[in-house]
């Protein structure tokens, strides 16, 4: 997509837009307007019992933005789940010149010092949309959403978009929502004005789950 840059990239996402390549070698961006979007409801977020207690136990060290190139570049390798994905070297340099403009963030997780999963998106305004994550040790990536949950909570967004409905989102209360009433949503979060860094850097897991209404 000759001379698409971030800035083009943020307009997609204004507009409902997201790009994507058929394969991580394909040389090509198509841009995507689905009819259903599966988006997380922030105030309604559903935390399964056995995962809470994963995150009240704090198994993972919760870092943001320390590593953003490396989750990218984990998120775009083959999994046991899939073969290739679809994050290609254009997509891999357009985000990576958004989180250089500070529209583009990381939720990693570490084990004794591994990065063992993470997940990244994009904010603007009150949304955040989220690309992709990975797992290399069991929840890690599930924790890491749950405090993205709590971040964009604390910061006053009211939108993530997941794009897709999967079974593994299902678990945290997803919902599907036709592209009209998407709009209208995003229309209205991007007008906010949120803070991605209002929850302090290195909470604990009960911090995460307290602020997100997850206490039993």
């Amino acid at each position: 997509m000759p001379g698409f840059g971030p800035a083009d990239l943020l307009d997609c996402y204004r507009t409902g837009v997201f790009p994507m390549a058929d394969s991580a070698d394909d040389p090509n961006l198509y841009l995507i307007d689905p009819p259903v979007r599966a988006n997380i409801p922030l105030d309604t977020f559903h935390v399964p019992r056995r995962l809470r207690r994963t995150v009240r136990q704090d198994r993972f060290e919760i870092s943001i933005d320390r590593d953003f190139h490396e989750v990218v570049a984990r998120c775009a390798e083959p999994a046991p789940d899939r073969s290739n994905t679809w994050i290609n070297r254009p997509i891999r340099w357009l985000y990576g010149e958004l989180f250089e403009m500070g529209h583009a963030h990381s939720v990693e997780c570490r084990k004794d010092g591994e990065l063992v999963g993470g997940l990244y998106g994009v904010t603007l305004g009150g949304a955040f949309f989220g690309e992709s994550m990975f797992s290399r040790v069991t929840d890690a990536s599930k924790v890491a959403l749950v405090h993205l949950v709590a971040r964009l909570k604390m910061g006053g967004f009211t939108l993530l978009d997941v794009q897709f409905m999967t079974q593994h989102l299902r678990q945290f209360g997803t919902e599907e929502v036709k592209a009209e009433a998407y709009r209208d949503r995003l229309e209205a979060a991007v007008a906010l004005e949120a803070d991605f860094f209002a929850m302090p850097e290195g909470a604990s897991g009960a911090y995460a789950l307290q602020s997100i209404g997850q206490t039993s």
